[in-house]
């Protein structure tokens, strides 16, 4: 039996979703750092995602499918499975519009994050921390519940949303020569692509990837999807496999993946927030991270770096654990 082909979305996806969830996003800052040029020898802006209302760029793919859903698909809310921001995200747009949301989180993922899907309303249940455990568990759930499935990042009204984020960036910038943004499941590499293919096909997409979760890195070289299925990082948000939705935009759009050490991203944090003074979740770090690494890539360039996320557990940071 085939598989059913690929329902891709499209640049006019894109500029329809910008449009449905305008009420509930904001069109967020865009910060820029002199000591960190000159660290790094080239014009670095970053668009802070963490400053949207439940603290990370996922509300734009979440708020693009809740509010696309008819009254009848509506009735039943949604469901989702994620290790943080996906979910409070989908909370917070389940919540105004006043539908339930049920979503499956591993029993590790940070506190602060399971505290914001709560405050939004979302009813969690927790699974184990691996690929496998978390969609076993969300089968069951989704079963339950009845609501519509979000995916985290494989849903084309995701990608579709979260391609918002680089329109924006890009007015916002006049033009940049790079954008670099983590990868984890691929939702945000992939609204991107779909973004500046059509809107400025000159601009490279850079993705960056912890060098311990790093099967995006491993399939881009290979050729086709290698799946991890509990990798270990402190970059929580970005332990999810590619899927064949967002495949599609890496193996076709993505200019280069570079990863980084666990100590290279804490390092990349504690910058962040000492020159940007915004506060930066590690999964976000990782941009800068590889930026800081592989400088001679970026010499000289105008490079977007997206801080996808801020939701952090501030009794639980990085360097503390590592101390």
């Amino acid at each position: 039996m085939s598989k059913a082909p690929l329902e891709i979305p499209t640049y006019a996806d894109m500029l329809g979703a910008h449009e449905r969830i305008k009420p509930y996003i904001r069109r967020t800052p865009v910060r820029t750092s002199d000591y960190l040029d000159e660290l790094v020898g080239a014009k670095l802006f970053f668009k802070c995602e963490n400053f949207q209302e439940p603290g990370a760029f996922k509300v734009r793919g979440a708020a693009n499918a809740v509010f696309g859903l008819s009254d009848e698909q509506a009735r039943k809310g949604v469901a989702t499975h994620s290790s943080g921001n996906h979910a409070s995200c989908l909370s917070y747009a389940a919540m105004k519009r006043g539908i339930p949301c049920n979503v499956v989180m591993p029993r590790t993922a940070p506190n602060a994050k399971k505290d914001t899907v709560r405050r939004y309303g979302g009813k969690i249940t927790e699974c184990e921390p691996s690929t496998t455990s978390r969609e076993e568990t969300f089968a069951l759930v989704q079963e339950a519940s009845g609501g519509d499935f979000v995916h985290p990042y494989n849903d084309p009204r995701v990608i579709a949303g979260q391609g918002t984020c680089a329109k924006e960036f890009i007015e916002q910038t006049d033009g940049l020569d790079a954008v670099v943004a983590p990868i984890g499941g691929g939702g945000m590499i992939s609204g991107t692509c779909l973004t500046l293919s059509h809107l400025a096909s000159e601009t490279q997409v850079i993705a960056a990837e912890p060098e311990q979760a790093d099967d995006a890195y491993r399939s881009f070289r290979a050729g086709h999807i290698i799946a991890d299925d509990a990798p270990k990082t402190i970059a929580d948000g970005l332990l999810v496999p590619l899927k064949e939705l967002t495949w599609h935009f890496v193996s076709s759009h993505v200019t280069e993946i570079f990863t980084a050490s666990e100590q290279e991203i804490i390092d990349a944090m504690k910058l962040a927030w000492k020159h940007l003074r915004i506060v930066m979740e590690p999964s976000s770090a990782v941009p800068l991270a590889i930026v800081l690494k592989n400088q001679r890539a970026f010499a000289g360039k105008r490079v977007g770096l997206v801080v996808t996320g801020g939701n952090v557990d501030l009794d639980m940071l990085p360097w503390m654990a590592s101390a």
